[in-house]
């Protein structure tokens, strides 16, 4: 399989394997469940304005374009300039097992629970996962961390290199640079005949970053490694850059008036996506399964999920647009 079909998360190590999940344009119709009886039919759009200043790479503009259900619809072009506009990257992988959390990032394998990435998480790795598990030298309690570009892609080729088992898997933004990508998302949502799997980009983020789907936390483990995200969910592909795989605040930017969930993007189907809790830290229940119900203001939108579910949304309940490969 060519290693670009698996760009967008980290198999062990940062990069690769979507295992049937490429950069496609999300067509597949593989429903969640067609019964959705949520009206998504109305719904507030895209607003360009919204995005952060340095979030975007030139100006907005819009195009004829054709949605995944085959439907001819009018989207909007965006770039993303491929690096959060409002915060720093990192840190990542703890370097001592005495470190403490500000040190590293955080790790989810979609569970529910969401670890800090400090020297404890690192000791007792075998305690989670099981046997086979030393992250560090056991003589001088250094974390093992790919610490060049040359490690970071060995560690992150499907087939990895079995020196790098055993290793915290972290890329710097230097070896990449900031991935601009360019997005069609149709200007007014059209509903799905039936809900479709996330099988692409799941959206963009208001400061500039990708909103990924889930990271393949099954194959990652599985070579004994660590593919850590920072606090905001985030870590860099050496091939496609830095990426958001959940939500933790860093890109809830847009404060509601009447207390909703902040905004954090839209998705490729063009429905907004709003962060879990509204601004009293309570969760709305009445969600679909594509994690998306309507209210009177907003009409029809998503709500993320945990960080610790290692996703954004559950499905796409609209017609998605593209990802431009350039």
């Amino acid at each position: 399989m060519n290693i670009n079909d698996f760009s967008k998360c980290l198999i062990p190590l940062l990069a690769t394997v979507f295992i049937n999940i490429g950069c496609s344009d999300g067509t597949d119709s593989t429903a969640a469940d067609a019964g959705n009886t949520t009206d998504n039919t109305t719904a507030a759009t895209v607003d360009p304005e919204l995005f952060l200043p340095d979030a975007l790479v030139g100006a907005v503009s819009t195009e004829n374009c054709t949605l995944s259900g085959g439907t001819a619809a009018t989207c909007y072009r965006i770039t993303i300039a491929g690096a959060p506009a409002n915060n720093m990257i990192g840190p990542f992988c703890p370097p001592n097992i005495d470190s403490d959390a500000t040190e590293g990032g955080i790790w989810f394998d979609g569970s529910g629970e969401l670890y800090q990435l400090d020297g404890d998480f690192i000791k007792n790795l075998s305690n989670l996962y099981g046997s086979g598990w030393q992250l560090y030298n056991a003589e001088t309690g250094k974390v093992n961390i790919t610490d060049s570009q040359l490690a970071c892609e060995a560690a992150a080729r499907p087939n990895v290199d079995p020196a790098y088992r055993n290793y915290c898997v972290e890329c710097k933004l230097e070896y990449t640079g900031a991935v601009q990508q360019t997005f069609l998302i149709p200007v007014t949502p059209v509903p799905a005949k039936t809900q479709s799997s996330i099988r692409s980009d799941v959206g963009i983020a208001l400061n500039g970053v990708v909103l990924a789907p889930a990271a393949p936390v099954d194959a990652i483990l599985s070579n004994y490694t660590i593919a850590a995200f920072d606090d905001c969910g985030g870590h860099i592909n050496p091939f496609e850059g830095y990426h958001y795989h959940a939500s933790t605040g860093c890109s809830e930017v847009i404060v509601e008036a009447d207390g909703h969930a902040g905004l954090i993007g839209f998705a490729l189907d063009g429905y907004r996506i709003y962060a879990m809790k509204n601004m009293a830290g309570d969760e709305d229940y009445d969600l679909d399964q594509c994690r998306g119900h309507s209210d009177s203001s907003r009409g029809y939108h998503y709500h993320a999920a945990s960080a610790g579910e290692n996703m954004f949304i559950g499905c796409f309940s609209g017609e998605q647009g593209s990802i431009i490969q350039e």
